[in-house]
């Protein structure tokens, strides 16, 4: 495990990414009636975090600097 506790720019990145995408799907169910493609809309941002964070932690975004 890093000794960086996830302090690092990809990780920051993907849980802002994944955070956008539960709340955009959240919304969408407290919506009167309840709005299932924007639903889906969030859910895909959401999974699209993971993805994002493989992809950054290649370029190096991984890595603390000091």
């Amino acid at each position: 495990m890093a000794d960086n506790h996830g302090n690092t720019p990809a990780a920051w990145t993907a849980v802002a990414v994944a955070m956008v995408g539960f709340v955009i799907g959240s919304v969408a169910l407290m919506l009167s009636p309840v709005s299932m493609p924007l639903f889906w809309v969030g859910l895909v941002i959401a999974v699209l975090a993971l993805p994002l964070f493989i992809v950054m932690s290649k370029m190096g975004f991984n890595e603390e600097r000091h």
